[in-house]
């Protein structure tokens, strides 16, 4: 049988997916010295197995615990449920990934009706022992028997209050003994049965609490928004506890090697003495800035620094560690790469780029594309008046406007309706997680830097401000109170999660000012990408933003856009409507000097880079009225206006808006075939590039236009109108006498177009992948009915991996996306090629690209840092060189 247990002087730090990263770590912090409290861990494979047994632990593990059991109490001396010397320990989850918070721990296992008699006596701190004790009982009626802690915390509250006090150190060893007969009434009440004495049933029971934890709903939300695979599973970490809560020589804290939130290289942390870890984590207390430590132990803070410093040289990386001090005796509980945001990604790499600790490519590995986006959003703007309410800590930085919600269900349900809102909570909990990937930004009134809100909003990107304790908040009445001010439900605040402050009512903000490292960091990731990077965009403001973000080109702009304007759309629909092609004509000669304004913005804010234009492709229904609607209003007319002209007219909007009504527009006349049958529109179009093109060329404005024919499925299409617009270009160039180098191309967005890529070459300068329209067509889905119906369920029931509108299906669409690239480049080798549907912004589909030896991928303007670093990523990781051209 493989081995699924080990101790921790058994494993390594590359044994990640075997021990889980918590584990992993623990052995090589021990293996290379450090202070670690002694244990073993239970593989991620005996998780998976516990799962396959239909949720047991499979006798031969049990065995190898028990075993490691036995030497863990041989090296320590203790054994468990002892009344001479007890063992007691912790139970931890461990995933490959760190989750922080997402699973479910157990602390002080091993607590008993007798042992805590020990724990008193060998300590000569009842106090201490019956706190441990009370601690144990709730924690793991909790996690293990499913007793919803705010019972318990609601008893202590009582018993506080009665006796006067305002904190849990305030209670002594005869009131913790009080707490725990109502604490154990409590399971009585809840289980039906008394609370569980037996340390080895304490043991298991808290085990598979761990695994089950794996698939619990904070846990799987956490795996889908990071995009963890489910079948990694849990390994469960079993330590011998040390205590921090056993007098003012002891403590516990969590502590980063770097800050965080800026990246400045000062150590950054907090503590609290007389305290266990989940104090500090849960925000129960709000702790001391990990400064101080010095004040009050100087010889642990000295200790402390040295293993920070010998952790991040270790490592390589920022340090994410706890420690508990126990009798001014320092002990490593955890080490991790420490979750940072954008900013101190950035300044963290390039900083040890400077020092000489890891290489440029290190550098570009170590920032998540995904982060970028953070920086790439607005500010509060500081010329304006802002009323600050309150103030608390700066614990993720970024500005956020929103409705104040108190619960995360309504923060994700009023997401969901578009409305943006501000989770405030006392605290956050694991349980929390949905609510705070749906609201703009979180506050909370208790908890430091290194609370759970804190740790999840920084990894998420969002502002958050904790331990705001001028907040009082009232969660029955659903409001929060500063001083004489009231804020409910619904009302509207502002969040500075650089400053911590609270702003009442919505403040403007200004764009971001991109640091030197962000600048830096992508001049070394475009030394690195094979792939270019062009942006789409249908208006010069947009062509200017993507150009700010580095964009090399515009490698789509859709022209249907421009006609959105409500100045434009009863143009548009009046040439929709014509009956005849002269009608048609008078309404596109109206449309034509409005195009050559909006392609003049957009050539010259690009500078002489490439513009792909899309010539007109909506459904024909999304410029007209409803159908529904405009029946009403002539039912109401026949009634009320009989024999108006009013009515006649809207009778013949009716008809001919029933004329042209489809079953199934998405699949209907648009594209390509709109210009088959009208080519007047896209004669219109080609001629107002040409126009402008020549007025620029005659400026001295270079202009490279990249002419699209959306939606081909034959040849015979392309060649059509690919004849159009050479022949319109030829009447543009005769008329202006300026040489136009333009090219023609098409984008591939049905199956067959990508099957017969070869053929469609033969007409075709460039091939652009429609991506979005092409996976609907391969799947058969509307994205609009399928997003809002029915991929959720397919996503959460495993039957897809991922939405493949959000991340490219390689097994489908891929394989079409390879044929394509293929057939094209047999028949016109020097085919340009990409993609510039919404995977073009999403990292593992620019990876695929890369490896498809696309010239480039086409997004968002705000998502071009992203693609210019996910692009050197992959040509790192795949040792790409920007020479070679590869199709796999």
């Amino acid at each position: 049988m493989d081995k699924k247990v080990y101790m921790f002087d058994e494993g390594n730090s590359g044994m990640k997916e075997i021990l889980g990263g918590k584990g992993a770590n623990l052995a090589e912090m021990t293996n290379i010295g450090l202070p670690v409290p002694y244990g073993f861990t239970i593989s991620s494979k005996a998780c998976n197995d516990y799962y396959d047994s239909g949720k047991r632990i499979q006798e031969e593990v049990k065995a190898e615990i028990l075993a490691s059991l036995a030497r863990l109490e041989a090296q320590t001396g203790k054994k468990l449920g002892s009344t001479v010397n007890p063992l007691l320990v912790s139970v931890r989850s461990g995933s490959v990934f760190s989750m922080p918070g997402m699973m479910d721990t157990v602390l002080n296992l091993g607590m008993n009706d007798q042992t805590v008699e020990a724990v008193a006596r060998l300590t000569s701190n009842p106090r201490f022992a019956y706190d441990s004790y009370r601690r144990f009982i709730q924690m793991f009626s909790n996690v293990v028997l499913e007793i919803d802690v705010f019972y318990f915390e609601q008893q202590l509250e009582k018993i506080r209050e009665a006796k006067g006090y305002h904190s849990d150190p305030e209670l002594s060893a005869e009131d913790w003994k009080e707490v725990i007969s109502t604490y154990k009434q409590i399971v009585k009440k809840h289980t039906k049965e008394d609370f569980p004495q037996d340390p080895m049933q304490q043991l298991f029971l808290s085990i598979n609490a761990v695994f089950d934890s794996w698939n619990n709903q904070r846990a799987i939300v956490y795996r889908q928004l990071n995009k963890i695979p489910s079948h990694y599973g849990t390994a469960v970490n079993i330590q011998s506890m040390v205590f921090g809560n056993m007098g003012e020589d002891s403590g516990t804290g969590v502590a980063f090697t770097r800050n965080p939130s800026t990246g400045e290289s000062l150590l950054y942390g907090e503590y609290l003495i007389n305290a266990q870890g989940e104090d500090v984590v849960a925000g129960i207390r709000t702790p001391n800035p990990i400064q101080t430590l010095q004040q009050d132990m100087p010889q642990v803070f000295e200790q402390f620094i040295e293993v920070c410093r010998r952790l991040e040289e270790h490592y390589q990386d920022m340090q994410d560690i706890e420690f508990t001090v126990e009798h001014g005796e320092l002990f490593i509980l955890q080490t991790r790469n420490g979750k940072r945001t954008a900013q101190a990604a950035l300044r963290i790499a390039v900083e040890m780029v400077e020092e000489g600790v890891i290489s440029k490519k290190e550098a570009i590995l170590r920032v998540e594309p995904e982060q970028l986006n953070q920086l790439l959003h607005r500010r509060i703007d500081d010329k304006f008046e802002k009323i600050i309410l309150a103030k608390g800590l700066p614990a993720s930085p970024g500005a956020a406007t929103g409705r104040v919600v108190f619960d995360p269900d309504e923060a994700e349900q009023l997401n969901n309706e578009g409305e943006k809102v501000i989770l405030v909570r006392t605290e956050t909990t694991p349980d929390d997680i949905h609510g705070i990937h749906a609201a703009q930004g979180v506050v909370t009134s208790r908890g430091g830097m290194t609370s759970h809100a804190a740790v999840v909003a920084r990894g998420m990107g969002k502002s958050c401000i904790c331990g705001c304790e001028a907040l009082k908040i009232d969660m029955q009445l659903q409001q929060f109170q500063v001083g004489e001010t009231v804020v409910k439900r619904l009302d509207t605040i502002t969040i500075d999660g650089g400053t911590g402050e609270i702003i009442i009512g919505e403040i403007p903000m200004i764009d971001p000012e991109l640091s030197k490292e962000f600048e830096l960091l992508l001049s070394w990731a475009d030394e690195e990408r094979t792939l270019d990077v062009r942006a789409n965009a249908d208006n010069p403001k947009d062509a200017k933003k993507a150009l700010e973000f580095g964009a090399e080109g515009i490698g789509l702009c859709r022209t249907e856009h421009m006609f959105m304007e409500a100045d434009r759309v009863p143009i548009v629909q009046q040439m929709i409507l014509a009956e005849t092609e002269e009608q048609r004509k008078l309404a596109l000669a109206k449309l034509l000097p409005m195009q050559e304004s909006d392609y003049e913005g957009i050539f010259e804010a690009m500078q002489g880079l490439p513009v792909t234009i899309r010539l007109l492709d909506p459904p024909l229904h999304e410029f007209l009225p409803d159908k529904e609607h405009l029946a009403v209003e002539v039912a109401k007319l026949q009634i009320t206006k009989p024999g108006s002209k009013e009515l006649a007219e809207k009778e013949k909007l009716l008809k001919r808006v029933r004329q042209l009504d489809e079953s199934n527009p998405m699949l209907g006349h648009r594209g390509v075939r709109l210009g088959i049958s009208f080519p007047e529109i896209y004669q219109m179009q080609a001629e107002a590039i040409f126009n402008t093109a020549a007025l620029l060329e005659s400026k001295g404005i270079t202009v490279i236009p990249e002419i699209m024919i959306p939606l081909v499925g034959h040849v015979n299409e392309l060649k059509i109108m690919r004849q159009l617009v050479i022949d319109t270009a030829a009447a543009v160039q005769a008329k202006t006498g300026v040489q136009i180098d333009y090219t023609v191309g098409t984008m591939i967005e049905v199956p067959r177009a990508a099957l017969t890529a070869d053929e469609i070459a033969t007409e075709a300068d460039f091939f652009s992948f429609g991506t979005n329209d092409l996976t609907q067509t391969t799947f058969g889905y509307s994205r609009d009915d399928a997003e809002g119906k029915f991929l959720k369920d397919y996503v959460e029931n495993k039957i897809l991996t991922d939405n493949p509108f959000a991340v490219l299906d390689q097994a489908g669409v891929g394989e079409l996306i390879k044929t394509g690239i293929k057939l094209g480049k047999q028949t016109k080798p020097a085919l340009k090629t990409g993609i510039c549907g919404e995977h073009g912004g999403e990292t593992s589909s620019i990876e695929f690209c890369c490896l498809q030896g696309l010239d480039y991928v086409s997004c968002s303007p705000y998502r071009v840092p992203l693609a210019r670093l996910a692009a050197a990523q992959a040509a790192i990781k795949n040792n790409l060189k920007k020479e070679e051209f590869i199709i796999i």
